[in-house]
């Protein structure tokens, strides 16, 4: 039997993370199925922003660096969602954006293997991971090998210093096996580097257990930080006496305020620390984390899971006949939070469920991408969105957008 909007109604009752939707504050009207680029607003980050704003910043001034506890907060934060990550507290902070970090990491784990001169990276990885990887193999006289994720672990050999890959694809959200990538990177004697822009705070993660040696992720999208939020790091223990980050700024010095003239390291993972942090974007961060509170990850990815399976159900039943492409795994277990469907006129669909209150977003060229954040989507809206879709194709309705313009945010 084709799958009703009552049966997800249903499933939307018995799901034990329905009341953490209330934690949110959702727009009326709108149908929010893009966490995986901009996670919604966390009750409570407008009222701690403005507090540090009128209060922090505006009375205690100066002051608050250390009444307020700010030069200790990327630690402070980083050890909060440390078990998020399944790592120690002292192993991770928060720090920069994204892109930095993965130079940092990079950087540092090619110094840790000078005699090695290749870098092994994933093919179809998001560009801007293959830029920096080019850039810092330019810079140091390395070579880059790529290769498809699933073929990295039989790509390293001998001279693979570093691999760098992704856990989830931002395009198809396949899920790495990082425990097996990690052991094979580990049996040649590299060190790998994991991305987890579409893994932290969509899929449980065990960092430590699985021997990760660098791990970056990104604050914005299902940990739902904010636009721009910082990105957070993690360094194993094990690497914290010879980690030398490429870029020694004033927060990464073992005693910031001597002013010495000579760069002295900081210890453990304040080595990978740089500038002084945008304090309003790294407390909004904070306030959001606990939307989280008292939530497994564990539960969080079998939420996700049960998300994806209904949207690739739905599309099956209602979807493919419409000339729809699926560009994800059906294996829930191998899938993070997202679900990619391609069609030839993707953007100009996407734009015409934007009209309609239902957001997404495209990824060029043909890729509609839905994300779930688990907190706050409803299996409901699920159901709705496709409905939409199906309506648009009917109706023809997308036919009322023009294509993309170049450089537009899509």
């Amino acid at each position: 039997m084709p799958t009703t909007r009552s049966d997800c109604t249903a499933l939307d009752a018995a799901d034990a993370l329905a009341h953490a939707r209330a934690r949110f504050a959702l727009p009326d009207g709108v149908n929010y199925l893009d966490g995986n680029s901009l996670g919604a607003v966390p009750k409570g980050v407008a009222q701690r922003v403005a507090h540090v704003i009128e209060e922090e910043w505006g009375r205690g001034l100066i002051r608050s660096w250390n009444a307020a506890g700010w030069f200790e907060a990327p630690g402070r934060i980083g050890a909060k969602m440390a078990p998020m990550l399944g790592a120690a507290p002292h192993q991770v902070t928060i720090t920069d954006t994204i892109s930095i970090n993965l130079y940092k990491a990079v950087v540092a784990a090619v110094r840790m293997r000078p005699d090695r001169r290749t870098i092994v990276a994933e093919r179809g990885n998001f560009p801007s991971d293959n830029h920096i990887v080019d850039s810092i193999a330019e810079t140091f006289g390395l070579s880059v090998r790529y290769a498809p994720a699933g073929a990295i672990a039989a790509t390293i050999d001998r001279d693979t210093a570093v691999v760098e890959l992704s856990h989830v694809n931002y395009r198809t959200a396949e899920i790495q096996d990082m425990a097996a990538t990690t052991a094979a990177a580990h049996a040649a004697g590299a060190l790998i580097v994991w991305d987890l822009a579409h893994s932290s705070g969509a899929v449980e993660l065990h960092l430590d257990r699985d021997r990760a040696d660098f791990a970056v992720g990104c604050g914005y999208k299902f940990l739902n930080g904010g636009p721009g939020a910082p990105s957070h790091i993690y360094v194993a223990e094990r690497h914290h006496t010879h980690l030398q980050s490429p870029l020694t700024g004033w927060y990464s010095h073992k005693a910031p305020f001597a002013f010495r003239h000579d760069f002295e390291r900081a210890d453990g993972i304040k080595a990978m620390l740089c500038s002084t942090p945008p304090m309003l974007s790294l407390l909004a961060f904070e306030t959001a984390l606990e939307a989280y509170d008292g939530i497994a990850m564990s539960a969080v990815q079998a939420k996700g899971r049960a998300l994806g399976d209904l949207m690739i159900k739905l599309y099956d039943e209602r979807l493919a006949r419409l000339g729809f492409g699926l560009s994800a795994s059906r294996d829930g277990a191998r899938r993070g939070n997202h679900v990619s469907i391609t069609h030839a006129e993707s953007y100009r669909i996407m734009q015409a469920l934007i009209a309609r209150g239902v957001i997404g977003d495209f990824r060029a060229p043909d890729v509609m991408r839905f994300g779930f954040g688990p907190l706050y989507v409803r299996f409901v809206d699920v159901f709705d969105a496709v409905e939409a879709i199906d309506d648009i194709m009917h109706k023809s309705d997308w036919k009322n957008f023009a294509p993309p313009e170049s450089g537009a945010v899509t």
